[in-house]
């Protein structure tokens, strides 16, 4: 290299120089070549303790200046440091994206080690299972969820299926929770919510209980009389008449059930909803003349208040919505009682109502209404010819119109049931 050439040259020239001068001359040369070496050391230690400095600020701008060796030395080190610097930045970037793409999944996501710590879990998670992303940071994952079917779960180490967890932290939910290997030692434990999924599944099975439930008894009547007009051919015109009579109520029964399933199937599709002005006032006089078909005579069906304003609505869907809510007023409001329809303005909202002097509902029961098949008497609403639908489908019309249901009801008195529109669906 350069300044070991020129340093040894230095020192040769001074060992000459002394060789030719006798003792005194080498004597000369020698404290010569001492300082050379002294002042190369010197350099050398100054540039060593300014690369060290550097290399702790690890300030990529800051990078020192030398000649000769040293020079090339602080550029090597330089390009490594700001390929490195590089390197980190990128591999931050990278981390940061994993991260904020973990947290903005839905579906919760847990790092255990190889003794089912916490090492990691992102929001979905903590929210899943009331971790605390601080302090619960290495604590036994089934110490935080105190499940016995997760730790016989983790203890079996087969995760090959998903496990369905009923939890009450911090709410009421169903999770399904599973366990994937993902290196030697460490493992994810993802979570999802399918508390919803959970509840149509639900739903659905009820649903199908029900219906076969309501379909059984009239297709029983049915059949039980065709076989016995099959086996008894000869039997009276007046019993034969009483059997189709009784066959036909029930095919009725079963027709209606139908219509109103097919209804309801309508309007949960999502279908959409053909808007118009509907005449209310002009609807209300058409249902008050139902109603006293419907009665026969043996209620007092009454207009009261009666505004003169209209709604934005479809007028099929109001219909069948408020023919239901005066059908049942009558159903369930013994000879003689009363039933009072009305459409009023009260602050900027249109409400209908049905006011009746029936058998009235029990608190207990308010709140489940407007599920499907839900009876308060079975045995009465099937004797009046209910199929268990009619407030469902009354609750799908009126939140397809963005309305309110309001029932007011005591046992032995009787009921109101309001619809209360928005300000937005008044014409005035």
């Amino acid at each position: 290299m350069l300044w070991l050439r020129s340093l040894i040259h230095y020192l040769v020239m001074a060992l000459f120089s002394a060789a030719i001068g006798g003792i005194h001359g080498l004597l000369y040369g020698m404290a010569t070549a001492i300082g050379l070496l002294s002042l190369s050391v010197l350099y050398h230690l100054i540039n060593l303790g300014r690369l060290h400095r550097w290399v702790e600020n690890s300030r990529v701008d800051n990078v020192p200046s030398g000649i000769l060796i040293w020079q090339e030395v602080f550029d090597r080190v330089y390009n490594q440091v700001r390929l490195q610097s590089k390197i980190k930045e990128r591999l931050t970037n990278t981390l940061d994206r994993f991260t904020n793409a973990s947290e903005a999944l839905p579906d919760g996501v847990v790092i255990l080690d190889e003794h089912d710590r916490i090492e990691w879990c992102n929001r979905s998670a903590a929210q899943h299972m009331a971790i605390n992303r601080v302090s619960d940071v290495w604590q036994v994952i089934s110490n935080i969820v105190r499940h016995p079917s997760l730790r016989e779960y983790l203890r079996s180490q087969d995760f090959a299926h998903p496990l369905v967890l009923h939890t009450h932290r911090p709410q009421e939910q169903v999770l399904s929770v599973q366990l994937v290997p993902f290196d030697s030692s460490r493992k994810l434990l993802l979570s999802r919510d399918i508390t919803q999924l959970d509840r149509v599944q639900t739903v659905h099975r009820d649903f199908v209980a029900n219906v076969s439930h309501e379909l059984r008894t009239p297709l029983t009547v049915v059949g039980g009389f065709i076989e016995t007009m099959i086996d008894m051919p000869d039997t009276d015109a007046n019993i034969r008449r009483q059997h189709l009579q009784l066959m036909y109520d029930q095919t009725q029964r079963m027709q209606r059930l139908v219509d109103d399933l097919l209804t309801l199937s309508r309007l949960e599709s999502g279908q959409q909803m053909r808007e118009e002005e509907v005449d209310i006032p002009q609807l209300m006089r058409l249902l008050a003349a139902e109603a006293e078909g419907l009665s026969q005579g043996r209620h007092i069906v009454a207009i009261g208040q009666l505004d003169s304003i209209r709604l934005i609505g479809n007028h099929d869907e109001l219909h069948s919505a408020f023919g239901n809510l005066v059908s049942n007023a009558i159903r369930y409001t013994p000879n003689e009682g009363k039933i009072t329809l009305a459409w009023n303005l009260i602050d900027e909202h249109g409400v209908f109502s049905v006011q009746d002097s029936g058998i009235g509902i029990s608190p207990e029961h308010v709140p489940r209404l407007t599920e499907r098949f839900y009876r308060v008497d079975r045995g009465r609403s099937r004797s009046t010819g209910g199929t268990g639908l009619g407030l469902a489908i009354v609750k799908h019309i009126i939140q397809r119109h963005q309305a309110q249901l309001v029932v007011q009801s005591q046992a032995g008195i009787g009921s109101q049931f309001a619809v209360k529109f928005p300000p937005q669906r008044v014409i005035k």
